[in-house]
């Protein structure tokens, strides 16, 4: 495994799947009770309707993302109801895997990023968990630099997205190691010289930097 590693100066973490557990059963139940009988096939890491993308991509607002659920069941439901399913998925973000970036970040061997495909609806979410578990107001402590499809306008696995990464931080794709839970988003990377490792499920990254 640290072969992996081998050349590498540079590491983009992707963030749910990786960093945050995630928990896609729980959402799926949740929007079920809202009367969204369809929301597996709605929504899924792989395959996801337009407003799914444009809400990641900030091309839709929160309202504009209730309004279009609403389209989805007979039901009256509200704002909130609608929130509090999507956010469902959201579980916990362990106390190694803080430690391991408060390592990584402040050591003299990494330059860290993370990669997120997210929207203002989750990101608000978990990083008010974050603060609340572990006092950081923001990912900064944890990265020296994080990005945000829903603030860039743009989302992975689109080749954008990693040149921009790359441009803004001055980074070596051969140099760089990208790590996601998604194999579109790996080959995504991949396809412009960045190396890449595709997460597991049955594999927790901090064994990745284990001495």
């Amino acid at each position: 495994m640290q072969d992996l590693l081998k050349g590498i100066k540079n590491i983009i973490f992707d963030f749910g799947g990786v960093i945050l557990n995630l928990n896609m059963q729980q959402c799926i139940t949740e929007f079920e009770k809202l009367g969204l009988k369809d929301i597996a096939t709605m929504y899924s890491v792989i395959s996801q309707f337009d407003f799914f993308s444009k809400l990641e991509k900030g091309l839709a607002s929160n309202q504009d993302f209730y309004n279009e659920v609403r389209k989805f069941t007979d039901k009256i439901i509200s704002d909130r109801e609608i929130e509090n399913a999507w956010n469902a998925m959201i579980n916990d973000i362990p106390a190694e895997r803080i430690k391991m970036l408060e390592k990584l970040n402040t050591g003299p061997k990494y330059r860290t990023f993370l990669l997120s495909n997210t929207n203002a609806i989750h990101y608000d979410f978990y990083v008010g968990n974050l603060t609340k578990e572990y006092g950081y107001k923001n990912f900064s402590a944890l990265f020296e630099k994080d990005y945000f499809s829903h603030k860039l306008g743009m989302k992975k696995p689109d080749a954008e997205i990693f040149e921009f990464v790359l441009n803004d931080s001055g980074l070596i794709p051969a140099e760089t190691l990208f790590i996601d839970d998604s194999p579109e988003n790996t080959k995504g990377a991949e396809a412009l010289g960045i190396k890449s490792f595709l997460l597991q499920a049955d594999f927790d990254i901090v064994e990745l930097f284990a001495e």
